[in-house]
């Protein structure tokens, strides 16, 4: 833990960076696309550099395979212009790297039981992000960490707009079903509320922001209607799920799918990513702690 926590400091700094707008703002204003991109590549190969080298697990081969992910990321909207097929590549490469085990096997397992994967998924997801809010730049999505009164409210009202409608279709595709926590109340509140943040602030955050404040408006520009942009960017959601835990897991796809359509519309009513995340926690947060596949 001692040797492993000055990489996780840097990258948690890093990653804290990009949710709050004067930061991107500071960011923004250190140069060109090209030194912008240069810096995200060299943010990237820091925090493997630090943990590596302390647990006497460096390896030169590790190294070039986290720069041969990291630099076409971060140079993606410096050497390419802006388009739609440049956008929808762009969104398969983030989506491939982050399913694949390609971190696991760069930044390894330094002790049993111990990988520090999540350090190279925390710095995909950043540098991702970051590569689109300064380099490319898009319409306001209003992305950030915390949610305002409005989107909080938005967000857990569509949430129960879905259980009924989710619950329905879990149970018609033999998904999921509810299982009694075996632990105290006090107990299962902390789960619970570790497991709604821990999701809100890492893959709601991610995939809302990819999905809705990106895609989702992407294909609604380009098919001239937002029903639209939210029908093919939810299915395109729910189909994204089908290599999780055993391809094609087609009853985890079927849910995400529905469950995609929810986040949208609350990203649509609220204008604000922030409300889609608030969503889709609760909802994982649901199925992880009350509900068993």
């Amino acid at each position: 833990m001692i040797a492993v926590l000055p990489a996780f400091l840097v990258e948690i700094a890093c990653y804290l960076a990009m949710g709050f707008e004067a930061m991107r703002q500071a960011f923004d204003r250190l140069g060109s696309k090209a030194a912008r991109a240069a810096i995200l590549a060299a943010s990237a190969i820091i925090p493997y550099i630090i943990a590596s080298v302390r647990t006497s697990t460096f390896d030169r081969s590790h190294l070039l395979l986290l720069l041969a992910v990291a630099l076409p990321a971060a140079f993606w909207y410096a050497w390419i212009r802006r388009s739609i097929p440049a956008d929808v590549l762009f969104l398969g490469i983030v989506g491939a790297v982050y399913l694949s085990k390609i971190f696991e096997q760069i930044y390894g397992q330094p002790a049993t039981h111990v990988s520090l994967g999540i350090l190279g998924r925390l710095m995909w997801i950043r540098l991702s992000v970051m590569a689109v809010l300064s380099l490319r730049t898009i319409e306001e999505a209003r992305f950030g960490f915390v949610p305002s009164p409005k989107e909080w409210r938005i967000g857990v009202l569509y949430y129960f707009y879905f259980l009924p409608v989710g619950g329905a279709v879990a149970y018609l595709v033999r998904f999921a079903r509810f299982h009694q926590p075996a632990m105290v109340w006090w107990k299962l509140a902390l789960v619970v509320i570790g497991t709604f943040f821990a999701f809100l602030w890492v893959v709601a955050l991610f995939e809302e922001f990819f999905f809705r404040a990106f895609l989702q408006r992407l294909l609604a520009k380009s098919l001239n209607n937002e029903v639209a942009g939210l029908i093919v960017a939810s299915l395109l959601f729910g189909l994204a799920h089908l290599p999780f835990h055993a391809f094609p897991n087609s009853r985890f796809a079927i849910v995400a799918g529905v469950t995609g359509i929810f986040y949208g519309l609350a990203f649509l009513k609220a204008q604000s990513v922030r409300a889609s995340m608030v969503t889709h926690a609760l909802v994982v947060t649901t199925w992880r702690v009350f509900l068993t596949s």
